[in-house]
C-alpha cells in the first residue's frame, strides 16, 4: 500500500527534526559550564567573576565566529559546516573534561563557542533551501523550541552524573551526546544537500563574485536586524542570568519559587514558539506579530519590576513575558529571511546572529553590575525596556521590506 502522505511533508519533516535537533544540542552547549559551577568554583577556587569571564568567552568568540561562519556556508556549504560544528563541540567538551588549569578551561570554553558559532547561518541556511516555503514558519518553530529543549536538558544531565560520579565524568558523558547527533545527520546526509552542481566558471565570473561577497553588509536592514538581535539578547541574557536572584530580592520569595517563575518563563516560550509558527506562517508582515508581542511582554516585565503584584503572581507573570517572546521567535527569523538578499543566506544569518551573542556576552556585566548595587528591579525595568526598544528595529526593517516587495510588485505590471 503506497503512503497517502505528500512527499513534500515527509522531506520538509525530516529535514526540521534533523536541524532542530541539531539546534538543540548546541544550546545543550551553551550551559555546559554554567551547569557546573557549584563544582568547578571548589576545585579550581575559582571567584564568580572568574566563572562569568568563561561564559563571557564563550560567546565573544560564538559571535565573531558566527559572522566568519555565514561566510563559509555560503562557499562550502551549510552541511559540511554543521558537521564540523558539532564534531567541534565534541572535542571541546573532551578537553574541558581533561582541564586542570583555569587557562586550559578558557581554552574549553573558547573551543565550545568555536563549535557554537555555526549553528544558525547552517541552520537557517539549510532550513531556506530544504524547507517548503508553506512550513518554512513551522521550522522555525520547531528550531526555536529545540534550542529551550536544549537549555533545560543541560543542567538536569550535567548536574545529575556529576552529582553521581564528578564534573570530569558529566562532561565526557556530554560528549556523546554531539557526536551521536553528528552520526544521525551523517547517515541522512542526503536530506541536507545543498550542493548543487556548479557550473565551470571564468577567472572574471569568480572575481565578480568575490567582489559582491561584502555587498549585503551596505543594506541598512542587515544592521536593523543586528541592532534589534543585539537588543533582544541583552533582554534574554538579563532572564536567565538574573530573574531568579532578582524576583528573590524583590519579593522575598524563596529560591524554589524565584527558579520556578524561570522555569515558567522557558515552558512558556517554548509554547509560544509552536503558536508563533502558525501566526507566522500565515502573516505578510511578521514585524506586526512581534511589535504585539514585546509591547506585551516588555509591558509585564515592567509590572513584575514594580513590586506590585502577589509573589505567587509574579511568578505567573514570569510565564506572560516568556510566552510573549516565544510568539515573536518565528517571526523574528522569517523577517530576517525576507530582509536577506538572495544567495547571501548563510553570510546573513551569521552577521545578525552574532548580535545575539554580542548581547549574550554584555548581559551578564550589566545585570551583574545592577545586582551588586542591590537594584533589583532594575534587572526588570531593563527587560522590559530592551523588548519595548527592540519593536522599533523590528518594525522599520518590516516597513522597508514591504516597501521593496511592493516596488518589485509594480515592475513585474505590464505598463
Amino acid at each position: 500500500m503506497h503512503s497517502t502522505q505528500p512527499p513534500a511533508l515527509r522531506q520538509d519533516a525530516k529535514v526540521i527534526g534533523l536541524i532542530g535537533i541539531g539546534h538543540g544540542v548546541s544550546h545543550f552547549f551553551h550551559l555546559i559550564l554554567a551547569s557546573l559551577f557549584p563544582w568547578l568554583k571548589v576545585d579550581f577556587q575559582l571567584s564568580y567573576a572568574e566563572l562569568g569571564l568563561l561564559m563571557t568567552v564563550f560567546f565573544i568568540v560564538s559571535g565573531i565566529g558566527q559572522a566568519l561562519a555565514g561566510f563559509v556556508v555560503d562557499r562550502v556549504g551549510a552541511r559540511r559546516v554543521l558537521f564540523g560544528g558539532l564534531g567541534c563541540l565534541a572535542v571541546s567538551a573532551l578537553a574541558l573534561s581533561s582541564a586542570q588549569t583555569y587557562p586550559m578551561l578558557l581554552a574549553g570554553s573558547m573551543l565550545a563557542g568555536l563549535g557554537n558559532s555555526v549553528f544558525h547561518p547552517a541552520d537557517f541556511s539549510l532550513l531556506n533551501k530544504r524547507v517548503s516555503a508553506a512550513r518554512i514558519g513551522h521550522a522555525f518553530s520547531v528550531h526555536g523550541v529545540s534550542g529551550n529543549l536544549g537549555w533545560a536538558a543541560a543542567p538536569l544531565f550535567l548536574t545529575g552524573i556529576a552529582g553521581l560520579s564528578s564534573w570530569r565524568s558529566a562532561l565526557v558523558a556530554a560528549a556523546f551526546i554531539p557526536l551521536a547527533v553528528l552520526l544521525l545527520l551523517v547517515l541522512n546526509r542526503d536530506a541536507l544537500r545543498t550542493d548543487d552542481p556548479r557550473p565551470h566558471t571564468s577567472p572574471a565570473a569568480v572575481a565578480a563574485s568575490n567582489s559582491d561577497l561584502f555587498d549585503f553588509l551596505r543594506l541598512p536592514t542587515i544592521w536593523m536586524c543586528f541592532t534589534f538581535f543585539v537588543i533582544t539578547a541583552l533582554a534574554t541574557g538579563g532572564i536567565q542570568s538574573f530573574s531568579a536572584t532578582s524576583l528573590r530580592a524583590l519579593y522575598g520569595m524563596p529560591l524554589v519559587w524565584a527558579t520556578t517563575g524561570y522555569t515558567a518563563y522557558m515552558l512558556a516560550s517554548a509554547a509560544g514558539m509552536v503558536l508563533g509558527g502558525f501566526l507566522a506562517s500565515n502573516s505578510s508582515r511578521p514585524d506586526r506579530i512581534i511589535a504585539r508581542c514585546f509591547i506585551g511582554s516588555g509591558l509585564v516585565a515592567l509590572l513584575i519590576a514594580s513590586g506590585w503584584p502577589a509573589p505567587f503572581m509574579a511568578v505567573s507573570l514570569m510565564a506572560v513575558v516568556g510566552f510573549g517572546a516565544g510568539v515573536a521567535g518565528p517571526s523574528r527569523d522569517l523577517l530576517i529571511r525576507a530582509a536577506a538578499p538572495k544567495n547571501a543566506t548563510g553570510r546573513v544569518y551569521g552577521v545578525v546572529y552574532s548580535g545575539n551573542d554580542i548581547g549574550l556576552a554584555a548581559s551578564p556585566l550589566l545585570f551583574g553590575a545592577l545586582m551588586d548595587t542591590n537594584r533589583p528591579a532594575w534587572v526588570f525595568v531593563c527587560i522590559g525596556a530592551f523588548q519595548l526598544l527592540a519593536i522599533a528595529t523590528a518594525v522599520r526593517v518590516g516597513s522597508n521590506t514591504a516597501k521593496k516587495a511592493v516596488g518589485k510588485d509594480k515592475q513585474l505590471l505590464p505598463a
